[in-house]
């Protein structure tokens, strides 16, 4: 998809990923956030993590998108919370950015593991980020929530097998590169279920408003298979979850 279409589709969206505001909240009392913690998330988008856990807690960060229309309506929102003095947001390509700059207690990739080619990937990308190895990790990831027919891998992942794992094996995956998991929240069928379809209204009312759009007739087929890919594959076969991890693992394993 490309980022014209992301912009569009997500137009309507506050949190852009299948988690609920509920959620978001729990994660933030999950990562222990204060008005001491301070945050670093790529890919931000419209920036409501930061701004939430700002408003809510105190916290102060940096949030990272290559959207200049996510970046725009970020410092909108904050602005909105009155916590523009305490979360700044920059356009940048986060596969690119110097995140060992700064110096945070939790650093985030909510739902863009395509930043570092991938959950380890972007675990090593968020890594640098962190003060010290105390900090919290914190990556959205979607799953196989069952072993999936060759069709659905196809479908979901162009058949790369490797893209997305079963629970167990992406535990396997981080422990083996260094990383422990500590906690996890999962989006529930419905929270699937909003993030996705809200999308197929927000296109067909885009697409009723403008006509003319060059891109129209790519943009319908982008989301009619989006539509017929999710029901027929994604809502089977697909969970997604935020995974909060620490670098290394107290326990010695034999």
């Amino acid at each position: 998809m490309s980022l014209r279409f992301h912009e569009i589709s997500e137009a309507d969206h506050v949190i852009q990923n299948p988690l609920s505001a509920a959620k978001l909240e729990l994660l933030g009392e999950i990562c222990d956030v204060s008005s001491d913690t301070e945050l670093l998330d790529l890919a931000s988008g419209k920036g409501e993590l930061l701004c939430q856990w700002a408003a809510r807690h105190g916290a102060t960060g940096t949030g990272v998108d290559v959207s200049e229309v996510f970046v725009e309506a970020a410092r909108e929102r904050s602005a909105e919370l009155d916590v523009a003095d305490r979360v700044t947001f920059e356009r940048a390509d986060a596969t690119e950015y110097p995140v060992e700059n700064h110096d945070v207690d939790v650093a985030s990739c909510i739902g863009a593991t395509w930043i570092g080619d991938g959950l380890v990937g972007t675990l090593d990308l968020l890594r640098r980020a962190l003060r010290d190895d105390a900090g919290l990790l914190v990556v959205g990831e979607p799953f196989w929530t069952e072993e999936p027919p060759s069709e659905a891998v196809q479908a979901l992942t162009d058949g790369d097998e490797d893209q997305f794992a079963l629970l167990p094996d992406l535990l396997d995956r981080a422990q083996r590169s260094g990383y422990e998991l500590v906690e996890t929240v999962r989006a529930s069928d419905d929270d699937w279920d909003r993030y996705e379809a809200k999308q197929w209204k927000t296109v067909d009312e885009y697409l009723r408003n403008n006509p003319d759009d060059p891109d129209r007739d790519a943009l319908y087929r982008w989301i009619d298979d989006n539509r017929s890919t999710y029901l027929e594959y994604g809502r089977k076969y697909l969970g997604w979850g935020v995974f909060v991890f620490r670098v290394g693992s107290p326990i010695a394993r034999t």
